[in-house]
């Protein structure tokens, strides 16, 4: 058998696979970001929508026109204009139906199109369509050569490349795509706040977008709500296109009997499922996150309302929603991301003035383009009419030269100087066109038609002309379809600051801490430690009382100080979780103390070589992960106890049995640092320290029994004293505590 050696046909060529990869992910990027993704600056519309809206124009799917099938509608767009997935197109028409989904919408729909608890439409066999008075703005005068047309993807069709949009749709509905590399995200706006600002735009081409948005308070959005942003920081994003916008639901107090209230939602945030709200608030509720919260029940019927009742008609009832919007969807953030494709079709990143400004040039140039079309028309009609009108001048001549002539076309436009067009008009003119009443119809419409492109001819020439038209048509529009603004604006200082216990359900609690370190927190108060369980060879450190609302002070030995919070800590009866987990310590340092911290109170600290300070509880707090190092240690020092402060005097007892009692008030306080000598060593370091009254005398316990030394004369003397041998009896362990 003959081998056969196959050759590459001159069609295929030899290239790299990065190079192969690199073309085609670029080829399926420009049509993600082109065809896809990203509205045009013009009309606001990304191809599937401006492909639905014409579509159903062709079908005439007017306001005054009867229903379609949205499937007959999916159909035609898919078959002519747009060869994608069915799903795809019917969701974008569902859409531009949902007036919770959109500001202004612009398909009518009939049957079920969703709804603002998160669902689905009917399948589109069973739903119907037509266009709102609104969408037929977005196309007027697409019969009229304002926009250029191209073929469409099998060449068989003719599609708009943009449409007129008598308003600035992209501001009023918005837009959201994601792209390959880039994305944008607009808010929908009040549609007669932007005409106001379009407006001033033309009348000052120099105003900054601070004067803008004196016109355009900010979004608008279909469902309402409130806006808690601080204008500077809205002109800002507005400025360079891109920020974030906090939107909150609206809410109000609704009395009931004996001075009982409820509060009532009305609107929720943007895009945010009513359904997903209510189970969000009551898997809150049911986790015990929300105490000043009793119930949330769901009242909506064609209208919003979400009513909370509260725990006690003595909670504050903006208390009570601060704590749901920091916990729950009632409060949402919204991107501002202005990113677009520009006339000269490039996607670029614009700010409120240039998406303006860019409709606004659209506005102007088929302003030019329909006022071209009609003068042309105009010219027709006027030449047309000026040979009607000849003929009655001439009737019995024309009459004749027809009756006589074989061919009698070129005897008129000989004879009387017309055009082909007039002649041939002429010709076709029917027989009671030539009553006398009928010339007197012409010489009025001739005398009409040539007022209004008298009054058309100048728009062409005169910029000033066409400024003055472009702000009478979008005051039109303003007053035909503009309405009151649905969000509203609330300064972010008024609103009120809750504290984290509003969160969080107040009950006593009892904190473990073993000494390798495992922490948990057990419901209720704890006593006596000897009956918890750990894990073989560990044991109690530490039994705090405290309550879920507390903040705990966790001090290491490496001087810093760490905050946890005792509702975060691992319930239940098992062995907790590893106290390294909840803040960094370090793999060489270890917990000293565990205390409840008290912002005003104050502890002593102390580290091994003797030295110590006061601190307050507001210096020792840190809310994150690393802590802060209050304690400048020397090396080989470790910090060695940390306590609260109470009683008058001080006692140190050193690792050399030599006990010394000062006055507390020789310590100082300090936010932090290296502190001051409370006992010097020659041999040894600090052993432990204690706070007691004086009167009371210092106590010690050794096992179960407790000793107290009523005269501590012997041993006080001031700070950075050495001591004297501990008293007869002092446990050996050198500790006032066992531990």
């Amino acid at each position: 058998m003959s081998s056969i050696t196959e050759r590459p046909s001159p069609a295929e060529r030899d290239t790299p696979l990065a190079e192969a990869l690199a073309e085609r992910y670029l080829a399926y990027a420009l049509s993600t970001i082109m065809s896809r993704s990203l509205p045009d600056v013009r009309d606001g519309l990304k191809p599937v929508h401006r492909r639905l809206i014409y579509a159903m124009h062709v079908l005439r799917l007017d306001p005054g026109a009867g229903f379609k099938k949205c499937a007959r509608v999916v159909g035609d767009v898919i078959g002519k204009y747009h060869p994608h997935g069915d799903a795809a197109v019917y969701e974008a028409l569902v859409r531009l139906a949902q007036d919770f989904a959109v500001r202004y919408p612009l398909i009518e729909g009939q049957g079920n199109f969703g709804n603002i608890d998160g669902d689905n439409a009917a399948a589109m066999r069973y739903t119907e369509a037509r266009l709102t008075p609104l969408a037929l703005a977005l196309l007027e005068g697409i019969e009229e050569e304002a926009v250029d047309f191209r073929p469409n993807y099998d060449g068989e069709e003719k599609e708009p490349v943009v449409l007129p949009a008598a308003f600035p749709h992209l501001l009023a509905n918005g837009a959201s795509g994601i792209a390959v590399g880039m994305a944008t995200s607009i808010p929908p706006h009040n549609l007669a706040e932007l005409c106001q600002a379009a407006i001033h735009l033309i009348d000052h081409p120099e105003a900054s977008t601070a004067d803008l948005m004196r016109h355009v308070q900010g979004p608008d959005f279909p469902t309402g709500g409130v806006i808690i942003d601080d204008p500077a920081s809205l002109i800002a994003a507005y400025e360079s296109g891109r920020g974030q916008i906090r939107l909150r639901a609206r809410w109000a107090v609704e009395s009931g009997r004996h001075g009982t209230w409820r509060i009532v939602v009305s609107e929720i945030p943007y895009l945010v499922p009513k359904s997903k709200i209510i189970e969000d608030i009551a898997a809150l509720l049911e986790a015990r996150k929300l105490p000043l919260l009793e119930d949330v029940r769901d009242e909506s019927d064609t209208k919003v309302r979400i009513v909370l009742e509260p725990r006690s008609r003595n909670v504050d009832p903006a208390l009570l929603m601060e704590a749901l919007f920091k916990a729950s969807p009632l409060e949402s953030r919204f991107s501002l991301n202005l990113t677009v494709i520009d006339r000269e079709r490039t996607p670029r990143l614009m700010g409120l003035k240039g998406l303006l400004a860019a409709w606004l040039a659209h506005r102007e140039e088929v302003l030019i383009r329909r006022t071209r079309h009609r003068l042309a028309a105009i010219a027709r009609r006027l030449e047309l009419l000026a040979g009607y009108l000849l003929v009655y001048l001439n009737l019995d001549e024309v009459i004749a030269i027809i009756r006589q002539e074989d061919e009698p076309k070129p005897r008129l436009m000989a004879r009387f100087g017309l055009s082909d067009t007039q002649a041939e008009a002429i010709l076709n003119m029917r027989l009671r066109a030539l009553r006398r009443l009928e010339e007197e119809a012409l010489r009025l419409e001739q005398a009409k038609l040539e007022a209004e492109r008298d009054a058309l001819a100048p728009l062409l020439v005169d910029p000033a002309r066409r400024a003055a038209r472009l702000k009478e048509e979008i005051a039109a529009i303003a007053a035909r379809f503009g309405d009151p603004r649905r969000t509203t604006l609330a300064p972010l200082a008024a609103l009120p600051r809750p504290e984290a216990e509003a969160f969080i359900e107040r009950e006593p609690l009892t904190v473990v801490l073993s000494e390798k370190g495992w922490i948990r927190a057990l419901r209720g108060r704890i006593e006596d430690g000897r009956e918890l369980r750990f894990k073989e060879g560990d044991r109690l450190r530490v039994l705090l009382p405290c309550e879920s609302t507390d903040r705990l002070l966790v001090l290491a030995t490496n001087g810093r100080a760490f905050t946890v919070r005792a509702a975060d800590l691992p319930r239940g009866r098992g062995d907790g979780q590893p106290l390294r987990l909840l803040v960094d310590i370090g793999n060489e340092a270890d917990a000293v103390a565990l205390l409840v911290a008290v912002e005003e109170g104050r502890y002593l600290l102390a580290s091994s070589g003797g030295r110590g300070f006061i601190v307050r509880g507001r210096d020792l707090i840190a809310e994150k992960r690393t802590g802060r190092q209050v304690f400048t240690l020397r090396p080989g020092e470790e910090l060695a106890a940390a306590l609260p402060v109470s009683g008058d005097c001080v006692a140190v007892i050193g690792t050399n049995r030599r006990l010394l009692v000062f006055p507390l008030a020789e310590v100082p306080e300090m936010s932090k640092g290296g502190g001051v000598v409370l006992q010097k060593y020659r041999e040894g370091e600090l052993s432990d320290i204690t706070l007691f009254n004086r009167a009371e005398g210092l106590a010690w316990r050794s096992g179960e029994r407790e000793t107290r030394l009523a005269d501590v004369t012997p041993w006080l003397a001031h700070r950075a004293g050495q001591g004297k041998p501990a008293p007869s009896g002092f446990p050996r362990s050198n500790r006032f505590t066992p531990r």
